[in-house]
């Protein structure tokens, strides 16, 4: 192996690595943060600020170039970012309801409902035989987890209900603005973050989180931060933003399919990690259904990348697809 050879190899190779350690820590540590800073909105908020001013710094300092924020765009941008600020919502109230293993559940029946909605809405051709047996093995696991989840509650699964919606309305809708928007990737990471940043006040006084909020700084002093919780937060908004950095590297480094594996690879890592660490989690039988609904994953993926190839051939030129979510949906998603 020559030097060049060798070099490339271990960079790719950390990038795969640092994706794979963001990816698989990151839905453990929201939830660590979500439990000792109860505040999903302002949570959410300071994630945003983090990543669009990592954006903005990063592409002053010239290590990374994104798309000037304009007025023109933004305004077309921004029911795209409304929907991804609903969907980060629902996923941040989920996690403060529920354990991880739920969130894992119902992140992976997604595949589900966007084929149904490809089908009706898109005008997609239907699912192939493989890919309709894929999605009935994740709903059969997810299913038989929600039969067996000793911790079910109305209020968990209402906020798991809703972002289920508004994550597969989000995974649509976003295809077809990648497609009619010409923003390159952090360009697409910077209006995201950036719009959702401007709408989360709104949020704030509709749920009446600021009044929590005012009430818990008056009642320690003018201090919201436990030094706990402020390391929690801190540490969710540093690997929400070092997702994008390496989903987006990732993605350029190595093939759609080695990707889709390190993915799958990543929940496996989640569960595993969620039980190790702490008791947050779903009992055996309900961790059997989980890991059911991850293989149905496994085989939906390659079943759609089989697909993909033998419709496009050698060219692989996939643009919305390898660019749909190279950091945004990785992050706090």
């Amino acid at each position: 192996m020559s030097s060049s050879s060798r070099k490339q190899y271990y960079a790719t190779s950390s990038l795969v690595i640092g994706y794979a350690l963001c990816s698989s820590l990151l839905a453990v540590i929201n939830k660590f943060a979500i439990t000792f800073f109860n505040y999903p909105g302002l949570l959410t908020a300071l994630q945003y600020l983090t990543s669009s001013l990592s954006v903005y710094l990063l592409g002053k300092s010239g290590f990374l170039h994104h798309d000037p924020f304009t007025l023109p765009t933004a305004k077309k941008f921004l029911p795209a970012a409304v929907v991804f600020y609903l969907a980060i919502f629902t996923n941040t109230n989920l996690l403060r309801h529920a354990n991880v293993d739920t969130f894992i559940v119902f992140r992976s029946l997604t595949p589900l409902l966007v084929a149904v909605a490809d089908t009706l809405f898109r005008s997609q051709p239907r699912p192939s035989r493989l890919t309709f047996f894929s999605l009935f093995v994740i709903l059969a696991g997810a299913v038989g987890y929600v039969a067996n989840d000793s911790a079910f509650t109305l209020t968990a699964y209402s906020w798991a209900l809703g972002y289920l919606v508004t994550i597969t309305t989000e995974m649509v809708y976003i295809k077809h603005m990648v497609s009619s928007l010409d923003l390159n990737t952090w360009g697409f990471v910077l209006y995201n973050n950036l719009l959702s940043l401007m709408i989360a006040p709104v949020f704030w006084f509709l749920t009446g989180e600021h009044t929590e909020v005012f009430t818990a700084v008056n009642a320690n002093g003018g201090n919201v931060f436990e030094p706990v919780a402020f390391f929690a937060v801190a540490l969710s908004c540093v690997f929400g933003f070092l997702i994008s950095f390496f989903g987006f590297a990732a993605r350029q480094a190595i093939s759609a399919t080695a990707f889709t594996v390190t993915g799958v690879v990543n929940k496996f890592l989640t569960v595993v990690i969620n039980v190790v660490i702490w008791d947050k989690h779903a009992t055996p039988v309900g961790l059997v259904c989980l890991l059911v609904t991850i293989c149905g994953g496994v085989g939906y993926q390659q079943s759609v990348t089989g697909a993909k190839k033998q419709t496009n051939g050698p060219s692989h030129n996939n643009k919305v697809d390898d660019e749909l979510n190279p950091g945004k949906g990785d992050t706090n998603v």
